[in-house]
């Protein structure tokens, strides 16, 4: 499976990419999705939600829970909503969303670039050249490159992140996925071998 690699004012820069069928070419397994994304959005919870009880209010009889301003019957209490899922189940996760993201076109790879000073101005120029459908998009970088992430931080519906901390919910939740190119070689170094 071949990409074009497109230089950052949406021309083709003549270069392609093959991409590894054992990510982005998977049979995408829903279910893992799910797993994979509700792990990710429990885990985000706090969970110190809390009201206080019966015995918690000053006794008197009015304070029981049948009266207005009384302690709660069964109120939350806090709690920890995480919990763990097997490596092999969230990668799964993860090349479905991509193999997901192949299928509707909506993986883009554009040559390696850096700004040499963050400019918001310049990289809405980038996302307009490359014409992709700009509602939710997520950039995925190599490496940090901080010039890149700053220039992103004001514009709404753009998440910039390394490869590193890519998750199967960043994928799923954008409309177009940009890779730098050798965002690719690294995903498939990580996990070619699997």
């Amino acid at each position: 499976m071949e990409l074009s690699v497109y230089k950052i004012d949406g021309t083709e820069s003549g270069k392609k990419v093959t991409l590894d069928p054992g990510i982005f070419g998977i049979e995408p397994n829903d279910h893992a999705i799910y797993l994979d994304v509700k792990q990710y959005l429990a885990n985000q919870r706090q969970g110190t939600h809390k009201t206080k009880e019966k015995w918690e209010v000053n006794y008197s009889s009015i304070k029981a829970n049948i009266y207005v301003g009384g302690g709660r019957v069964f109120g939350p209490r806090p709690r920890d909503y995480s919990f763990k899922l097997n490596k092999k189940l969230k990668q799964l996760a993860r090349f479905s969303a991509l193999s997901y993201k192949v299928k509707e076109q909506a993986l883009t790879i554009v040559e390696n670039f850096n700004l040499e000073t963050p400019k918001t101005k310049e990289f809405i120029k980038i996302i307009d050249g490359l014409k992709v459908n700009a509602r939710k998009v997520l950039f995925v970088l190599p490496e940090n490159m901080s010039n890149i992430y700053l220039s992103s931080r004001n514009i709404e519906n753009v998440k910039v992140i390394t490869v590193n901390e890519l998750s199967t919910y960043d994928v799923v939740n954008s409309t177009s996925l940009i890779f730098i190119d050798g965002v690719q070689d690294i995903l498939q170094g990580q996990y070619g071998n699997n």
